[in-house]
């Protein structure tokens, strides 16, 4: 009999498995090959302490030491730029004041990302507080966790059938019993809640695309920013000497393994090159990832309001890796009835009760 199985092996099962580790038997099934195959492998890799609605910045904050001095930390210094054009001054100032940042003049941005284009670019700002985030370092370390405390990590094992009785009986190419289910099953959520015989939390997986540039101009882009355009309509990367930029879209699909929209893709790269000097000539490579979000916005962690054994850690949306270390340790607390640090009312937010009401 296991103590805590959790379904899922992206950033959202690993850690919260991690936590759960220190308290009883564990056991992580993920369907896929490999851990982290879906959005946790496809993400922007960032951190930056006010993204995301309220609840998210609450556990940004909360999980900042240890994405900083865990293990010798994980985050290393980025940096983001905000750009906009003349007709987005309002979308601008909301932006700046979001992401309490400082603004800079254009000739001052242009010193710093040769490549803007002064012609296009009416407004800037600068935030410090943005890091690159080593995910697969951070993945990694809490599946190390997780076996040194005697838990299985067990990759190929497609959830198929799921009944409960006095305990959980789970197949997954292979029988387990478990007194506590984890559901972060990412995008499938849903289904899994489904064959638990759980109602689900109205999941709605949204496609990210991506694409890989050559260094534009050739420049060295290894000291740029992050660059993002007013109202999230796009943002570039530095990338292993390289240039990713996203479109930025949300699309609503069903769950799948996402891959990029053409079209959708092409208007993103516009809307970047129309802020730069260098053409996009080439994409070397390009993929999409599923962000999954619930109505209102943030993330689902704890026990289901009515079935106290059916754990939720979902619902990560394009914050999975920021938040990681602090949404595990509150899923941890409230399975095992500890005291979380956070606040009451940012816990309240992220409940799985407040979709029941």
């Amino acid at each position: 009999m296991i103590d805590f199985l959790v379904i899922g092996g992206g950033i959202a099962g690993i850690s919260a498995a991690a936590r759960l580790s220190k308290h009883g038997s564990v056991t992580v099934l993920e369907a896929e090959d490999a851990l982290g195959y879906h959005a946790s492998g496809r993400s922007a890799a960032m951190f930056e302490e006010n993204y995301g609605p309220p609840s998210v910045v609450a556990l940004n904050k909360a999980g900042a030491r240890y994405l900083f001095s865990e293990n010798g930390g994980y985050l290393s210094r980025r940096g983001l730029m905000l750009l906009a054009s003349r007709d987005q001054a309002d979308q601008f100032d909301d932006d700046v004041k979001d992401l309490n940042m400082q603004g800079i003049t254009v000739v001052e941005a242009r010193a710093c990302v040769p490549i803007i284009d002064r012609g296009s670019v009416a407004f800037a700002a600068v935030g410090e507080a943005a890091f690159d985030i080593d995910t697969d370092r951070l993945l990694q370390d809490f599946a190390r966790v997780i076996r040194a405390g005697g838990g299985s990590v067990l990759t190929g094992r497609k959830v198929t059938g799921i009944r409960k009785n006095e305990h959980w009986t789970v197949e997954a190419d292979g029988t387990f019993e478990a007194r506590i289910i984890v559901n972060a099953a990412g995008a499938w959520v849903d289904e899994v809640a489904a064959l638990a015989g759980i109602a689900g939390i109205g999941i709605t997986p949204c496609r990210r695309s991506m694409a890989r540039l050559p260094a534009p101009g050739g420049h060295d882009v290894t000291t740029w920013p992050m660059l993002l355009g007013a109202g999230d309509s796009w943002y570039a990367k530095p990338d292993a000497g390289k240039l990713l930029v996203s479109p930025s879209e949300a699309d609503p699909v069903t769950p799948h393994d996402a891959y990029s929209d053409d079209m959708v893709l092409a208007e993103g790269l516009a809307r970047y090159e129309a802020m730069v000097t260098e053409p996009v000539i080439r994409v070397e490579t390009s993929w999409a990832g599923l962000r999954s979000f619930v109505s209102d916005g943030t993330l689902v962690l704890g026990p289901d309001p009515a079935d106290a054994s059916f754990v939720w850690s979902a619902g990560q949306g394009g914050y999975g890796f920021q938040t990681a270390p602090a949404a595990s340790q509150l899923v941890a607390d409230l399975v095992v009835g500890a005291q979380p640090d956070l606040d009451p009312k940012d816990i309240a937010a992220l409940r799985p009760d407040r979709l029941r009401r």
